[in-house]
């Protein structure tokens, strides 16, 4: 009976170090190729975002509103539970809240200055244009460094501060990989 008491407390521990402190997130996509590939497995911590600890350039774990998947499962009788499912997605924060953001041809400026992306291992470049856009108060804008093959903050808006869920810190897989920064 001891160690059911000991499985349940080391189970409940790791649901709740996952839920408050770290989680390993699976890439699924090419949008932040090249600095992560599909099938990476990152670690990402949670405490930065619920502090607001978020900088340009931190490659974030956010949702984008209406990007959900609804599962509904039937019971006996007419008894059924509804299920949302919140995709993830992995992108860099470009934007903070009051920053004025414009894309021009390809470029990226923030309050009028072009950013420095020289050390960002890009995939494919795009060389469409965008805004100026002043983001609000809980405005964040999200982009994936494959920038010609991204859904992100260009086509699905800004998010707030909630939506973003983590900060990617390490690479954990594969493990020729392990341990480096994105």
């Amino acid at each position: 009976m001891n160690w059911i008491l000991t499985l349940l407390g080391a189970v409940a521990a790791a649901l709740l170090i996952r839920a408050l402190l770290f989680e390993p997130i699976r890439v699924d996509g090419r949008s932040m190729m090249n600095t992560l590939q599909d099938g990476d497995v990152v670690l990402v911590t949670k405490p930065a975002v619920l502090k607001g600890d978020l900088h340009r350039g931190d490659i974030v774990i956010c949702r984008f509103s209406g990007r959900n998947t609804q599962h509904t499962l039937h019971l006996a009788g007419s008894l059924d539970i509804s299920l949302t499912r919140h995709t993830l997605f992995v992108k860099r924060l470009i934007a903070l809240p009051g920053d004025v953001l414009e894309i021009r041809e390809g470029t990226v400026y923030i309050n009028g200055e072009k950013t420095d992306e020289s050390g960002i291992d890009m995939g494919s470049r795009s060389s469409a244009s965008f805004g100026p856009l002043k983001l609000g108060k809980d405005q964040y804008f999200v982009m994936g460094d494959n920038r010609g093959s991204s859904n992100d903050s260009r086509s699905m808006g800004p998010i707030a501060r909630d939506m973003i869920t983590g900060r990617a810190e390490r690479i954990i897989l594969p493990l020729s990989r392990f341990l480096q920064k994105p």
